[in-house]
């Protein structure tokens, strides 16, 4: 019996397309384009084979197999698609479970909590709608009926398709695909293979997380950091890496901004210690060393970061925050939702909108490092009546380092338009990098910028200090940095009886490390400011 009879050539065809767009479903806004429609997707023809050669009960199951698989990967890939469009990263399905709520809460803040219900709800019917439409296609091609022969051979030819879609994904499993697969196939069934093997390495990252946090001998403690008597600042300095003290291109430089810096500091009655930490990243993504300082866990790849906010971990700020200061994060490159700050234990979080900022970007840099530090007085340490316990993630010094702020009156700084000038006229990134030796000059004069900008701030309020804990987030680039180290420089400034606290380390007394200094973890430091600034904990184990 031909299939015509039992099924319609129109309703075969509507079905197949519909299962077609279930496949080619784009999870990544870049993959956006008319030229997707006319991929095939190879797990196509292995569904429709099966769908035919399935009889009685099996093809019920069949129908309710795929169903369920192509409906899962369809919400999947709808979460990638909004977790690269608000985030920039795919979505990972046993971390980011945490971040819905967060989410929520966020999209609430938005638009309205009404608005944000009634598109939970139609995300909700849409669903519906596609398990419903998935359904009746499956439905279609299972009540064809060739000849048994026919169905036979539909069975082995299912099999083989399936082999060949299988085979190519087996090719891509252990490295990271773009997006968009190249023109000609899409396999739908990579992003369910990645996703697997991402959630595989989550949980087991997670597990030995959660067993940290639980054994974590800080948790929920109130009485720390009781030394302190003051508002404390952790600042990450970008791109701020060893090279700036060893290599010859950049040491002349930053070392006597650093030498001048501690005589000026010195003469204002601060008093300074400097030392080596080993970052978890290198060249970029500086989310993985603020996440390790505060954790105190070594956090060096998206998974293991996914991990560390998933598992209940307390940060720095969650214990400062419960001993009695307001935390916060001052954060002017954050220009996207940033939902993961839910869990980071950050009282206020300011991200780049915030801060009030009418000037000129200096091209990636939203704003100079002048303006974030007068922000942080202007929104955070003056009108909040507690000590504040804040992270600030500077911009100035990260690529493309073109153009380069120049110091202002602090006092004329205003909501930042007098900067105007600094970028008029600059030359471009492209003209800057097509030259890597002038890209090189380009880094040099950016850090020392970020240096000179923290140095004067803490001079600003040596009348009054903060005890500031400084230190770079990771290396530049291999070819800028010319130095394949991990380690950064850290200092701490302040008070000299803060500052006492932590001479059993070993570090100089100034802004330049010894060459000789014992590097120690980034994951240690949590730790061992805990350790340093809290009475009674010489029986409690702390990191390094």
């Amino acid at each position: 019996m031909s299939p015509g009879r039992l099924v319609g050539p129109v309703l075969l065809l509507l079905s197949a397309l519909l299962l077609h767009l279930l496949l080619i479903q784009p999870n990544h806004p870049g993959a956006m384009t008319w030229q997707a429609l006319f991929l095939f997707p190879l797990e196509l023809p292995a569904i429709l084979l099966a769908l035919i050669a399935a009889s009685g009960r099996v093809a019920f199951v069949s129908r309710l197999a795929v169903t369920v698989l192509l409906c899962l990967l369809a919400v999947l890939k709808a979460a990638d698609f909004a977790f690269f469009t608000a985030l920039g990263r795919g979505f990972n399905p046993v971390a980011d479970i945490v971040l819905v709520g967060a989410g929520f809460r966020l999209l609430s803040g938005a638009i309205g909590l009404v608005p944000a219900i009634l598109a939970a709800v139609g995300a909700v019917i849409a669903t519906a709608l596609v398990v419903r439409a998935t359904w009746w296609a499956t439905g279609v091609w299972a009540r064809v009926q060739p000849p048994m022969l026919a169905r036979g051979a539909a069975g082995a030819a299912a099999i083989a398709a399936a082999g060949v879609a299988v085979g190519e994904i087996g090719q891509t499993m252990g490295r990271w695909r773009l997006p968009v697969d190249p023109p000609g196939a899409a396999f739908t069934a990579r992003v369910a293979v990645e996703r697997v093997g991402l959630a595989r390495r989550t949980l087991a990252e997670l597990r030995d997380f959660r067993i940290a946090a639980l054994r974590d001998p800080m948790a929920e403690r109130d009485d720390l950091f009781d030394l302190i008597d003051r508002d404390v600042l952790l600042v990450f300095v970008e791109s701020y890496g060893r090279a700036s003290l060893d290599t010859d291109l950049y040491a002349a430089t930053h070392r006597q901004t650093l030498r001048d810096g501690a005589r000026r500091l010195e003469a204002a009655g601060l008093a300074m210690a400097s030392g080596f930490v080993s970052a978890p990243t290198q060249g970029g993504q500086s989310w993985l060393s603020h996440a390790t300082f505060a954790n105190g866990l070594w956090v060096n790849g998206q998974t293991k970061y996914s991990a560390v906010l998933a598992s209940g971990r307390e940060t720095l700020f969650h214990l400062a925050a419960r001993s009695g200061f307001h935390t916060a994060a001052v954060m002017p490159q954050i220009t996207l939702d940033w939902p993961e700050s839910a869990v980071m234990g950050f009282d206020t979080i300011l991200a780049a909108a915030d801060l009030g900022y009418e000037g000129p970007a200096f091209n990636w840099v939203t704003m100079p490092d002048q303006f974030t530090f007068a922000a942080l007085d202007r929104l955070v340490r003056d009108p909040i009546d507690q000590p504040v316990f804040a992270q600030l993630a500077t911009g100035s010094s990260h690529a493309p380092w073109v153009p380069v702020p120049e110091l202002v009156e602090w006092d004329a700084i205003g909501d930042g338009r007098i900067f105007q000038l600094m970028v008029e006229g600059a030359p471009t990134p492209e003209e800057v990098w097509r030259d890597r030796d002038r890209v090189r000059e380009q880094y040099r004069k950016a850090v020392d910028y970020a240096l000179s900008n923290v140095i004067d701030y803490a001079a600003r309020h040596a009348d009054d200090p903060p005890l500031m804990i400084v230190t770079g987030d990771h290396q530049a680039a291999d070819f800028v940095a010319l130095d394949d180290r991990s380690d950064v420089p850290v200092h701490v400034i302040g008070p000299p009886e803060l500052v006492a606290q932590v001479r059993d380390w070993g570090w100089r007394p100034g802004l330049v490390p010894a060459p000789d200094t014992p590097v120690i973890g980034m994951d240690r430091m949590r730790d061992r400011l805990i350790g340093a600034f809290t009475s009674g904990l010489a029986a409690i184990p702390l990191g390094g």
